[in-house]
């Protein structure tokens, strides 16, 4: 693997990981399950990440696709979507939930009254784990001038990893609460919310550089 493969893999993952955000998750996970036992709520979290691994893959696959039947162009989605992504990270920086992702958990007050299936689909899978932000993110990286069959599979695997860990984190959910603690859990969030910022701002960049470069080869 090339430098700028490794490079981009890494990216990709991170990016993934923080817009998904399985910690920030975690609490929701618990409250929405917590009149469940624990083989219902297993279930239930398996449920939510292949549902949610399901719909990543489809903007995966058809993304290219999608964006061209749009007219969009590359440059406009990368400007726009790192907009989005900027939206996404500015309220974990307060330490609240990225707005792109899904409210807050006050919002699913009585959701415990609902079946794990009917819970697995909504919030959990959609909009927590792939909401507009994780769909734009998988767009971003997916709709790059020049992507290569091999960094296509990159983001197929930065994919595959971010969802195993978001079950390994929510399967462990209420013991993560436990030892981390309400204050660790804000601090976690704001540190990855200046990483998600910072890695949007660089979509936004690419997205002006490549337009006027384009510009400029007409």
């Amino acid at each position: 693997m090339d430098a700028s493969l490794a490079h981009f893999a890494l990216t990709a993952f991170v990016t993934l990981l923080v817009v998904v955000d399985p910690v920030g998750v975690a609490p929701i996970f618990v409250a929405v399950t917590r009149q469940l036992d624990v083989q219902a709520r297993r279930r239930t979290l398996a449920r939510a990440v292949m549902i949610a691994f399901a719909v990543a893959l489809f903007f995966l696959v058809a993304g290219r696709w999608l964006l061209s039947y749009l007219g969009v162009t590359v440059h406009a989605f990368a400007i726009s979507g790192g907009i989005l992504l900027f939206a996404t990270a500015l309220p974990m920086l307060f330490g609240q939930r990225p707005v792109l992702q899904g409210p807050e958990r006050e919002d699913y007050r009585g959701s415990d009254q609902r079946d794990g299936e009917a819970v697995a689909v909504f919030p959990l899978a959609i909009p927590l784990l792939s909401g507009p932000g994780t769909i734009t993110t998988i767009l971003l990286l997916t709709n790059q001038p020049g992507l290569a069959p091999l960094r296509s599979v990159a983001v197929l695997a930065a994919v595959v990893l971010v969802f195993l860990a978001t079950w390994l984190i929510l399967r462990t959910a209420e013991v993560l609460m436990l030892r981390l603690g309400g204050g660790r859990i804000h601090i976690l969030t704001r540190v990855l919310g200046i990483v998600l910022a910072a890695l949007a701002v660089q979509f936004v960049l690419d997205g002006v550089t490549g337009y006027y470069q384009s510009f400029a080869e007409h």
